[in-house]
This record gives C-alpha cells, sequence and structure tokens, in this order.
C-alpha cells in the first residue's frame, strides 16, 4: 500500500515534467514530422532557454521578460542551424550537430559557470516543484496556447507552405514557395518552441545546468512518436495531433516514473528511453513489411485456389467429352 502512495504522490512531478518536456516535443515535431528534418541543435537550445532564463531571472528581470527572453535566443540557436543548412549547403543533420558544439560554450559563457540555482522562495517564477498543483495548471495553459497558436499559423497561407516543404519540395518549389526561407522558419519556431520548455524546466526544477539539454531529442522524438502513434489515428486535425505530441511527453514521463518505482537501476534510464524510440520508429516498417508482405501471400495463395478450381473444372469437363 505505501509502494502505491509513493507512486500517486510522484505523479503530480511526472505530469509536470511531461507538460514541460511536451512543449518541447512539439517543437521536435516542427522540424521532424512537418519539414522531415532530424534537427540535433534542440540539445543545445534547451539549454540555451534555460540559461538565458535562469540568469536574467536571478538578476532581477521579470521573469516574463526572461521567458521571451529565451524564446528568442532559442529562434536565434534555429536561425544559426537554418544559415549552416540552407545558405552554407551543410546537411541538415550535420547543420545541426555543429550548432549544438557551438551553444556548448555559448551557453557556459551566459551561465558563467557550470550550474545557476533559481530560488523559488526568493525570486518570482510561473512554475515551481513547490507548488506543483498550480505548475500542473499553468503548464496545461502554456501548451493550450502554444497549441492554438500553431493550429492558426499552420491555417494561414506561410503555414500552409511550410509543410508543403516538407511534404515534397520539388513540387512546393515549381509551385514558386520558397523552400530555403520555409526551412529556416521552422527551424527558428522549432528551438523557438524548445528553448521556452528550458526556461520552464530552469524555472520548474530551481537551477539551470550547463549539461542539461544531454540527450533531449531522445526524449523529444520519444514523445512525439508515441503521441503519434496512440493519438494520430483518432483524428488527422492539426491541433489535435499537436495535442497528442504533448500528451505524449506527459506519457512518457508517467512510464519512466513507474520504471523508477519498480526500482530498475537509474543508469539503465537512459537506455530504456532509447529503446523505447527504437521500438516506435520500427512499428510503421514491420507494419508496411511484415503485414503488407502477409497480405500478399494470401492474395497470391487465394488467386492459386482459384486457378487450380478453374483447371479442376476444365479437366473434368474434357473428360466429359
Amino acid at each position: 500500500m505505501d509502494f502505491i502512495l509513493s507512486l500517486l504522490r510522484s505523479m503530480p512531478g511526472a505530469i509536470s515534467l511531461g507538460l514541460i518536456w511536451g512543449i518541447m516535443a512539439i517543437g521536435v515535431y516542427i522540424t521532424y514530422k512537418i519539414l522531415d528534418i532530424a534537427d540535433l541543435t534542440v540539445d543545445g537550445s534547451i539549454c540555451t532557454g534555460a540559461c538565458v532564463c535562469a540568469v536574467l531571472t536571478v538578476n532581477g528581470v521579470n521573469v516574463w521578460v526572461a521567458v521571451i527572453a529565451a524564446v528568442v535566443a532559442g529562434m536565434l540557436t534555429g536561425l544559426l542551424t537554418g544559415f549552416f543548412h540552407t545558405v552554407l549547403g551543410i546537411p541538415a543533420i550535420l547543420a545541426g550537430i555543429l550548432t549544438q558544439l557551438m551553444l556548448w560554450s555559448i551557453n557556459l559563457k551566459i551561465l558563467g559557470k557550470a550550474n545557476l540555482g533559481i530560488n523559488a522562495r526568493a525570486v518570482k517564477v510561473i512554475v515551481t516543484q513547490l507548488d506543483k498543483s498550480k505548475a500542473i495548471m499553468a503548464l496545461i495553459g502554456f501548451v493550450a496556447v502554444v497549441i492554438l497558436l500553431l493550429y492558426l499559423f499552420f491555417g494561414t497561407e506561410l503555414g500552409c507552405s511550410l509543410r508543403a516543404t516538407g511534404c515534397n519540395q520539388n513540387m512546393s518549389h515549381a509551385q514558386g514557395i520558397n523552400n530555403r526561407f520555409n526551412k529556416i522558419l521552422g527551424l527558428i519556431l522549432s528551438n523557438g518552441l524548445v528553448a521556452l520548455s528550458g526556461a520552464l524546466l530552469a524555472q520548474y526544477q530551481g537551477f539551470a545546468d550547463i549539461n542539461m539539454g544531454r540527450g533531449a531529442i531522445v526524449i523529444g522524438l520519444a514523445a512525439v512518436i508515441i503521441g503519434d502513434a496512440i493519438f494520430g489515428h483518432i483524428s488527422v486535425n492539426f491541433g489535435v495531433r499537436l495535442a497528442g505530441v504533448a500528451l505524449g511527453g506527459v506519457i512518457y514521463y508517467v512510464v519512466y516514473q513507474l520504471v523508477v518505482w519498480l526500482g530498475l537501476d537509474p543508469e539503465l534510464l537512459k537506455m530504456l528511453s532509447a529503446l523505447v524510440v527504437a521500438v516506435f520508429l520500427a512499428i510503421p516498417y514491420v507494419k508496411s513489411t511484415y503485414f503488407s508482405y502477409t497480405a500478399q501471400f494470401k492474395a497470391e495463395r487465394k488467386a492459386r485456389k482459384i486457378a487450380a478450381k478453374k483447371a479442376k473444372k476444365a479437366a473434368k469437363k474434357g473428360g466429359n467429352n
């Protein structure tokens, strides 16, 4: 009974973290699902958002101004990756890696040291683990506003052109769409949301650390894939899919907390995260190969049976004659 109670007590924290990383996952969704780009910048931009927000908040800047500054800083990291990719012709995955490496040094300069604490009792913050119920309500509001703004944006002509770039670059280019601009715009939007997640994470956990973004892309992909696998079949509505991605982050952290509660070695949790992503990434391939092969085999077997029956009838008819 005590074990169950301890699990239930840990759920508000897991839900809060899931919502924070859900915002990050929505940012990953823009590049991974819409633009079809695996952007590794996020491992650095989430830390950039946290560092900018932490430094400004500790130095007495209004917390909302600090969050906006963090988002702008994240957008600039996306702009840098977009510049490497579209202007210099560096492949997207390598451009993200280069930006990520640069951001480690930049983030260290912003913080001035390896980590910086945020005392929620001394400075005003939007979310804190000292009041998890209030944090959950605030984070639900953030997620709702993000989904609403993105839903409205991707319904505009510019948003539709960005989606067209991800679907078919050759066709969109033939229609007069500037694919380079759309790629840069998508990377800017994505990393702005990732930095927003980092700013909220720094406030919630009470510190910003130079290594806090390590492995963030794995969590983001896990949330995207889980959300798309579970909620993607419910509706094709773009807003529902974004909500599913955010809920994917919550599901990920609830499962994560459950695994911790069951007593799994914490050193194996990163491996578990990678395995979860690998499994969900493999599902579409397995379905398209194994099940299509099975359906084709059944169709061929049925055709052979029909052909055999026809041959048997023809032979019987020829024997009677």
